[in-house]
Parts: structure tokens; sequence; C-alpha cells
């Protein structure tokens, strides 16, 4: 199963996080299948950057969102 879900590509105690569809049985900050976009939660307000086409495209095809991702996605449509 795929899953969208959050990979952290920050330094220590600087989080930064790329969305990526990935394998749910990869590591966190594993492989992936494709980056579809980032979330940066230091800025001030928090930074999102979605490719929106592509998330469409693997849920279309069975990916799932894990919680934490759809919290994020669904605080940038309210």
């Amino acid at each position: 199963m795929v899953k969208i879900r959050l990979t952290r590509v920050g330094s220590k105690k600087r989080p930064f996080y790329r969305i990526v569809a990935a394998d749910a049985r990869a590591p966190r900050d594993g492989k992936f299948l494709e980056i579809l976009g980032y979330y940066d939660p230091r800025s001030e307000p928090n930074k999102l950057e979605i490719k929106k086409d592509r998330i469409d495209k693997w849920l279309k095809n069975g990916a799932q969102y894990t919680n934490r991702v759809e919290k994020i996605i669904s605080s940038l449509s309210s």
C-alpha cells in the first residue's frame, strides 16, 4: 500500500519535512516513490507547498494520507 506521508530532512532541532508518496513498509526517511511537496513548521506562518495534481493522481490510484499529513493539508483548505 502507498502512503502519502512526511519524511524529515531538517538538521538537528530544525525540522523540515517533505511530503512524499512511499510504500507503507519503507522506513520514515527511507526510499520513496515521489516528492509531492514540503512543510516547514518553523516559519511563521507555517509554509506548506504541495503539488495538488500529483497528490490527486496518487489518491485516485489508492494511496492514503497518514493522519498528520491529512491534518496539515486540511488546515490549508480551511
